[in-house]
């Protein structure tokens, strides 16, 4: 058979499948639930270093040991960030104004896994789709079947051993689009959780079903002249290494504050960062966007070494961020983009001021909604950029990559950060259980309203104005003579009234 068409009958008995364990799961309790997603939660800790190890082998992308990080915040600081949620009966209850809250499921999940982060991502979607009695039907990126199809059989083991019904969580393992978009329009998916390239999530939200997506990620990262350079400096680089840049969070572009730029440049350079000469820098951006407005995939998750290799050029031993200098952004300026790799831009700001100009030229051209990161002991300035910025997440003072996951925040633990409608997405939240419920609400009558009585008194015609319709009808009868002026006066009140009556009940109020 037709490949395109096993995958797509493939999707349909997941889909069928997973609504049936879905229907028997509606009955748990909240005490089985939460047997169930801490048993998962477990499972997926304890598998961390493995499944890490099968994700960068497989795609070819980020650091093992890095990716173990990411997949126990995707496990087990998940887990601690949901596991006193109420989410089954009754959940909220307002005895003032007699409101009750109750937790009802969505039903079944559509999750679109990326390429970037394909185990740590199906550990967060898997665990908030169980902590709320939802089923889970998860499209991995073609890049990355093995090793999401290996991280949800460990999730759906844990589940059925803690007493799950078998079928919550199902895989398609056959990566065809055409399955994954009928996916997201099949009559019995109720929500989709969109996680990848700008298309995907557009088909998402295209697809007729409500769906949780995210935007791109084009991070700024402002040192303003109070910070604390040498911190600031080493959060930054650690950041951007962190398996190699394929967190969306991650800090794309470097703007400076041109009274410390010195001391930044000399901490970079300490740091492990390589500041590109002039021809190196033409040589790289050949390799960063190929065409236009468009990053090459070939760097995304790879090494500073592999990257210049691909430009031609020879780095230090060591070397953990490349460095281009940078003085404009656009679609046509490579620097500019969102890299997804160990490769920053610098831009150097006059003030405060200028920061922000050049901070939101980057937002506009690649990261609206998304995150800015900030380094400063000036609240006032941090607090100025919190307002200003059309951003959902500003972090300060921290890694951007991991803080805006939870990481080193109190935000809550989450691989799919919402854009908010900056970024055109419904939510500006770390999404969480919290987004997969429905929440029904129960309300007493606590007060009286008195509506007002309805006049029934008919307004009676003139008799004048009787009288000339009565001539009028008369004029226009053959024989007038031989008919009873008296009878079709009465029969003309009796429709005048009539009317009165109709327009009073329809809300008229004039004698027109």
């Amino acid at each position: 058979m037709d490949k395109d068409l096993l995958a797509i009958q493939e999707m349909r008995t997941a889909v069928k499948n997973a609504k049936s364990a879905q229907q028997k799961f509606m009955s748990f309790s909240q005490e089985q639930v939460d047997r169930i997603v801490k048993a998962v939660a477990d499972a997926a800790y304890a598998k961390s270093a493995e499944l890490g190890r099968m994700a960068a082998e497989e795609t070819g992308m980020g650091v093992p040991e890095h990716k173990k990080i990411k997949n126990e915040v995707g496990s087990r600081a998940v887990y601690e960030s949901i596991k006193d949620l109420k989410t089954v009966g009754v959940i909220g209850e307002d005895k003032g104004k007699k409101v009750v809250e109750i937790a009802a499921p969505f039903g079944v999940v559509a999750a679109i896994i990326p390429t970037t982060n394909p185990t740590s991502t199906a550990f967060f979607k898997t665990l908030i789709s169980l902590k709320t009695r939802n089923a889970i039907v998860v499209s991995p990126h073609p890049y990355a079947v093995k090793c999401t199809e290996a991280a949800l059989k460990v999730c759906e083991e844990a589940a059925v051993e803690a007493g799950a019904p078998p079928g919550l969580v199902q895989c398609l393992t056959m990566a065809s689009m055409d399955a994954t978009q009928q996916l997201m329009k099949h009559r019995d998916v109720n929500v989709i959780l969109a996680t990848g390239g700008s298309a995907l999530v557009r088909a998402a939200y295209s697809s007729g079903k409500p769906a949780y997506g995210v935007g791109p990620g084009n991070v700024p990262v402002y040192i303003e002249r109070t910070a604390k350079i040498e911190k600031a400096v080493e959060n930054i680089v650690n950041s951007k290494s962190f398996d190699y840049g394929t967190i969306c969070a991650t800090e794309q572009a470097i703007v400076i504050d041109h009274n410390v730029k010195e001391r930044i440049v000399r901490e970079l350079k300490k740091n492990g960062a390589y500041i590109l000469n002039a021809e190196e820098k033409e040589k790289m951006e050949k390799v960063i966007s190929p065409v236009p407005g468009k990053v090459n995939p070939k760097i995304v998750g790879k090494s500073p070494q592999t990257i210049a290799d691909l430009a031609g050029i020879t780095i230090p031993e060591g070397t953990r961020v490349l460095i281009g200098e940078e003085t404009e952004v656009g679609k046509d300026i490579p620097f500019s983009l969102e890299k997804l790799s160990p490769v920053f831009a610098m831009y150097t700001a006059r003030d405060s001021n200028h920061a922000k100009e050049l901070c939101l030229s980057l937002l506009y051209l690649g990261g609206r909604g998304h995150s800015l990161s900030l380094h400063t002991e000036n609240d006032k300035v941090a607090r100025e950029f919190a307002i200003e910025m059309p951003v959902s997440r500003i972090l300060v003072n921290t890694m951007s990559s991991i803080g805006a996951v939870g990481g080193t925040t109190g935000l809550l633990p989450s691989m799919t950060l919402g854009c908010g409608t900056f970024g055109g997405n419904i939510t500006s939240d770390n999404v969480s259980a919290k987004h997969l419920l429905n929440i029904k609400r129960m309300a007493y009558g606590i007060k009286e309203v008195d509506l007002p009585k309805l006049t029934t008194a008919v307004k009676p015609k003139p008799a004048d104005q009787t009288e000339e319709i009565v001539k009028e009808v008369l004029k226009s009868v053959n024989g007038a003579s031989k008919v009873d002026p008296k009878m079709v006066s009465e029969l003309v009140e009796q429709i005048v009234n009539q009317i009165q009556k109709q327009k009073q009940f329809l809300g008229g109020n004039n004698d027109e």
